[in-house]
């Protein structure tokens, strides 16, 4: 039977997250390490062809294992010192 709908690469909040988290490591960090937010959402929405609820999951989750520091405004994160290898892992993360 043939599928009708394609699968999504960022429907699972973590595969969001990752994609995120490889977005702001390319991203040049202004002052005191601060990463505009437009230059994380305009990659991951038109270039990657990410849906607006996949970024808000994967950034919710960022942010809530403390890997993203997201500030009240919304205009920008900042990474938080997180070794590579425990990024996704904590709280049942994907492989």
């Amino acid at each position: 039977m043939k599928k009708l709908i394609e699968e999504r690469p960022y429907a699972k909040p973590e595969a969001a997250a990752r994609r995120l988290l490889e977005i702001c490591r390319e991203v040049e960090p202004v002052q005191d390490g601060r990463l505009h937010i437009e230059k994380i959402n305009y990659p991951f929405l038109f270039r990657d062809k990410g849906t607006a609820a996949e970024y808000k999951a994967g950034l919710d989750l960022l942010v809530d294992r403390k890997i993203l520091f997201l500030h009240e405004s919304g205009t920008y994160v900042r990474i938080m010192d997180v070794a590579p290898n425990d990024i996704l892992n904590s709280n049942g993360g994907a492989s």
